[in-house]
């Protein structure tokens, strides 16, 4: 079996392990090509709180430089905020550092369109081209422009939050919150956020140095000391971040994890509650969504994974929220991006408007049961596990929109290569327990023969 590369090329940006395959000299290479590809303009940078982040940033700055770019800095910071300032700061472009939920040797450049959007793959072929060609704007030092630091930008992330969904209402006690940022960039804006909407808030793992508590994909089995912590303090909800804070799940006032997937799910109920309007989302995300948007007669869209994805068919169906089941939230009457401050915003006050507990509101939905699994594929074995799943479920609907997803009578199967990783993603999800393992183990047996196989 091939060794399972560290580099990650792709229409989602590059990622890979520092001091093995992400090299300084590739990171000024990439900076250099997007410098090229956005015509030398303004661009926004930050970065997580990674220990190899300042490293990373220093090279991307020399590559933007010598492009003849202008370099806003706004620090360390979760990426949703690096969007946020590229649209508010009329930037051509932002470069966001950070690899999210993979391990901390891993780090990664994301692109920003001038839009404050991730971009899309057409957009992102033509940089990756300018990339791989080597022709890069080259300015001579006299022309050369300088980096400036923008500060304050979590604080307008705050305000911009605050001024569309206002602070909490004052009724009755104020809710209790728990907050697990897992020393990522969620630690420096997210405690302040919380307090500013009026929750009393205790933080666990909110030391933005680096380290990390725990790892970083915020999954039920990753939330032990948070479960445990809105147990003893009696919180009425626990929420965790990952390291970049896009993401965000939530554990129930019960000390339990409510699944990923339900977070989109809740944040939906409180928008469409107070605004009608088509829904997006990705389509390995819980099919509870659907139900939602029967209850308020809104349509739902489906699109491939990836945030670009979506918030393209969010953009051209004007959307009034959509997301990801990974805990993505995207309300673009704040910020067209995955951002878990505007999901903390919209659960609470989702909590606060109704006046009941989160379990209380998950009892109101229908149960589904859903797994998701990863397996390490090299990339030329990705097709063949592919075809094999259509093979086994030949006399089943199929929709090949992103991978393969089958439509069975009791759920559905997701399995796809992922686009930020060397692996396989499996997601199903069922109207039991039993039905949901019987469907990913049948599938994710199969899978690891085809890619054991020699």
């Amino acid at each position: 079996m091939r060794a399972i590369p560290t580099l990650k090329i792709s229409i989602s940006g590059v990622r890979g392990v520092i001091g093995d395959s992400l090299s300084p000299t590739l990171l000024t290479r990439f900076a250099q090509a997007f410098g090229t590809y956005v015509g030398s303009g303004t661009i926004v940078i930050g970065r997580d709180p990674r220990t190899s982040g300042e490293m990373v940033k220093q090279a991307v700055v020399a590559g933007l430089l010598s492009s003849g770019c202008r370099v806003l800095d706004v620090g360390m910071c979760p990426v949703p905020t690096v969007q946020l300032m590229v649209a508010q700061q009329g930037a051509h472009g932002g470069l966001a550092i950070t690899a999210s939920h993979n391990p901390p040797e891993w780090n990664a450049l994301k692109f920003i369109g001038p839009d404050g959007l991730f971009l899309g793959p057409g957009l992102a072929r033509e940089m990756l081209d300018i990339y791989h060609q080597g022709e890069y704007v080259k300015v001579a030092g006299a022309e050369m422009r300088g980096v400036e630091t923008l500060f304050g930008a979590t604080d307008r992330h705050i305000k911009a939050i605050l001024d569309s969904l206002g602070p909490l209402p004052e009724k009755g006690r104020r809710l209790r919150v728990v907050l697990d940022a897992c020393n990522g960039a969620g630690s420096i804006v997210g405690p302040k956020l919380l307090e500013a909407l009026g929750a009393e808030t205790i933080s666990i793992n909110n030391q933005p140095n680096g380290q990390f508590p725990r790892p970083a994909e915020p999954i039920p089995e990753n939330l032990g000391d948070l479960c445990a912590a809105v147990k003893e303090h009696r919180a009425d909800i626990g929420f965790a971040q990952d390291m970049d804070a896009d993401r965000l799940a939530i554990v129930s006032e019960l000390g339990e994890p409510i699944g990923e997937d339900y977070t989109l799910v809740l944040a939906m109920l409180y928008v469409l509650g107070r605004e009608r309007g088509p829904v997006v989302a990705n389509l390995s995300t819980t099919h509870v969504l659907d139900f939602v948007a029967k209850l308020f007669d809104c349509p739902l869209y489906r699109t491939r994974i990836g945030e670009a994805n979506v918030t393209e068919v969010m953009q051209r169906e004007g959307a009034v929220i959509g997301g990801e089941g990974n805990g993505g939230v995207i309300y673009p009457r704040v910020n067209f991006a995955r951002d878990s401050l505007v999901g903390m915003a919209l659960v609470l006050h989702l909590l606060a408007d109704r006046g009941r507990s989160v379990s209380e509101i998950l009892r109101e939905l229908p149960r589904l049961y859903m797994i998701k699994e990863k397996l390490p594929c090299p990339s030329h074995k990705i097709g063949e596990v592919l075809k094999m799943v259509r093979q086994v479920y030949a006399d089943s609907p199929v929709d090949l929109t992103d991978g393969v997803k089958v439509i069975l009578p009791h759920g559905w199967l997701h399995v796809r290569g992922s686009n930020t990783e060397p692996i396989i993603r499996l997601s199903a999800e069922a109207d039991t327990p039993e039905q949901v393992r019987l469907i990913s183990d049948s599938v994710f047996g199969l899978t690891r023969q085809l890619i054991n196989q020699k």
